[in-house]
């Protein structure tokens, strides 16, 4: 195993599951990494490695409780933001990187999680013409809302600030299907809570400049 692959599984292996099912995802991903060095996408179609690694990370305001999501160009759903770990990339490096792409900001990284993701699952790509199977590492950053961005509008049609129990009142399908698993995570490890400090509808969203 590569010294970049070694980090990478360095990284799952410390993840505290939330459930059985993160439990089965972390050690499937552990196997993975074990016994293949292909894990980082090539652009290619069709799509390969069919399986891959992603970086989530999901934009809490630290005061407020509430969280970014993006309305995804490609997926038709509200997401995090994040991309594809580049060959060797470190996967913090990558927040880094697609934050800035994306959203037009430098990553702070939350001070509860650091550079560490707190939570991974394992997914079927939504709305792709090529479906394929990521492996999504998920880290925390801490942002205030009023926070100035720059959205990429090739990621997204919109930006908005959710409060959690904004997203549990609606229709599970309009978020990734792990999203409040994730919230559930998010509450466990005292940055928000699954009710939301911020009560009522979220706020309206923010176009891409």
């Amino acid at each position: 195993m590569s010294n970049a692959l070694a980090e990478i599984a360095a990284e799952v292996a410390r993840i505290n599951p939330l459930d059985e099912l993160e439990v089965r995802h972390q050690r499937e991903t552990l196997e993975w990494l074990g016994v293949t060095a292909d894990v980082f996408r090539r652009i290619a179609d069709p799509v390969a490695p069919v399986r891959h690694l992603v970086s989530y990370f999901l934009v809490v305001d630290p005061h407020g409780g509430v969280v970014l999501l993006g309305d995804h160009v490609k997926a038709n759903l509200w997401l995090p933001s994040g991309g594809h770990v580049e060959p060797g990339e470190h996967p913090a490096d990558t927040v880094v990187r697609e934050c800035r792409e994306e959203l037009g900001i430098d990553a702070v990284f939350h001070s509860a999680v650091g550079r560490h993701p707190l939570f991974i699952t394992i997914t079927d790509t939504a709305g792709a013409s090529n479906v394929h199977n990521d492996v999504s590492l998920w880290f925390v950053l801490g942002h205030a809302r009023d926070t100035v961005l720059a959205v990429d509008p090739r990621e997204y049609r919109s930006v908005r600030w959710w409060s959690p129990s904004a997203i549990h009142r609606e229709d599970p399908a309009l978020f990734d299907p792990h999203m409040r698993r994730m919230l559930s995570k998010l509450d466990a490890a005292g940055i928000t809570r699954a009710t939301g400090t911020v009560g009522g509808t979220a706020p309206s969203p923010m176009e891409p400049s």
